[in-house]
């Protein structure tokens, strides 16, 4: 049996110690995760998937986003789809992947399922999050190049965990979970843009689900399947680095600088927008504005003058110009073509340059603003750059209250941290 297989397997299965930190950013992301997909529930990619499930029919045993039941692994399919479908979810950027799509559908249908109490879903959804991102680090960038989605591949090996634990799964459970789940972890990154992005990550919840469902049932596969020989490091263009991705498991918890939206865009605008928000630019003051950023978005997010709202979420010069003129970027809604029409935007759009700049990481942006009064302004932002957890708070709650409104954001925020079931958690999906 392999050394990170063991070492994963043994984390897992064991009695975690979990800083305060820890669990109020797993209880915001919950939040957010449960807000991001009620505002996601009407798009077309989550109709279609809830529509199957629930056209195969089966035994309800978990709620469904935008209502319903389903059988476990359709729950977690339509449940991962569905809150990916705005790509508004968090993310970590150290192995580049959305954790909470792929992991807390599958940790919440088995603990409603399994009518567990909700510290024990949090807990196991943080333990399979941790998992996903150890896993991320060990597959390394070259298996992000190479094509494949984090989101759904070392996902899939969280939401494994992450069902294992609420399955109370012993350490060698863990590690056939983990051994099974290489043979079904899937996931391309061909299908970005598409309503293939956000099946990835229902996939990796249901395939967790699945996997963890049958070695309940006395599964027995190569449990060595995820770095063995032919396993699925090798076979899918892993680097293998077990020592940086082990290094403080157990004692550091990485989820902790998960990284959570506040624009309904693409987080490699997100940089410049926080940086343009510490400018505080209002239109009447602006000549020009200069964005610089990593090469890397100058081919993913640098449309020049889109005209639909799909397309403003991947334009600098569009957010920037939206946010100087006062259209809220955390609300799906502003990015319209409505938004793209405005003279006012149009105007101001043509005073936006963008160049890139090799000395930026890729969660960095620089602002250089050239007022009409001649005076110059510049800021800069790092996504990576720690926010205070008052203000991360703070500012994952009010994005919950404009989503799904500030009763019902205040409702499931005092339950996360009071406690209850999982079961009345669940059933808020469907509201």
């Amino acid at each position: 049996m392999s050394d990170f297989t063991n070492a994963l397997a043994g984390f897992a299965a064991s009695p975690v110690s979990t800083s305060q930190q820890a669990r109020i950013v797993t209880s915001l992301s919950v939040l957010d995760w449960l807000a991001v997909g009620r505002a996601g529930e009407d798009e077309s990619v989550s109709k279609s998937v809830r529509a199957l499930v629930l056209d195969e029919g089966g035994e309800a045993q978990a709620h469904l986003f935008g209502g319903g039941a389903a059988p476990l692994r359709g729950a977690a399919l339509v449940n991962g789809t569905v809150s990916h479908a705005l790509d508004y979810d968090d993310t970590h950027f150290a192995h580049i992947g959305h954790p909470s799509v792929a992991i807390l559908p599958a940790a919440l249908a088995l603990g409603e399922w399994d009518d567990r109490i909700l510290v024990d879903v949090l807990e196991a959804a943080l333990v399979g999050m941790e998992i996903s991102i150890r896993v991320g680090l060990w597959l390394g960038r070259d298996h992000y190049q190479a094509g494949f989605h984090q989101t759904a591949t070392a996902g899939a090996f969280g939401a494994a965990v992450a069902a294992g634990r609420i399955l109370r799964f012993d350490e060698g459970q863990m590690r056939k979970v983990l051994g099974l789940t290489a043979t079904r972890a899937a996931g391309l990154k061909a299908q970005f843009g598409t309503m293939g992005k956000p099946y990835n990550a229902g996939l990796a919840a249901s395939t967790g689900v699945e996997a963890a469902l049958l070695i309940a049932k006395g599964f027995d596969p190569n449990a060595d399947a995820l770095e063995g020989p032919r396993g699925f490091g090798a076979t899918h263009q892993g680097q293998g680095d077990a020592q940086t991705a082990l290094d403080g498991l157990g004692e550091d918890w990485l989820f902790e600088s998960v990284s959570h939206k506040f624009h309904a865009c693409c987080h490699g605008l997100h940089a410049a927008l926080e940086a343009a928000r510490a400018l505080d630019i209002a239109e009447p003051e602006v000549a020009e504005i200069t964005v610089k950023t990593h090469p890397r978005w100058m081919s993913v997010c640098n449309q020049m003058s889109p005209s639909t709202g799909l397309g403003a979420k991947f334009s600098y010069r569009t957010v920037i110009a939206m946010q100087a003129l006062g259209y809220d970027t955390a609300l799906p809604a502003s990015y319209s073509e409505k938004t793209c029409a405005d003279p006012r935007l149009t105007s101001l759009r043509n005073r936006v340059t963008v160049e890139e700049d090799e000395t930026l990481s890729e969660t960095q942006a620089h602002l250089t603003l050239l007022r009409r009064d001649g005076a110059r302004k510049e800021a800069s932002h790092d996504l990576l750059t720690p926010l205070p957890l008052s203000e991360r708070e703070d500012r994952v709650r009010g994005k919950a209250a404009k989503l799904i409104g500030g009763d019902e954001a205040d409702a499931i925020w005092s339950m996360l941290r009071t406690g209850g079931r999982a079961r009345d958690l669940a059933a808020l999906l469907a509201d």
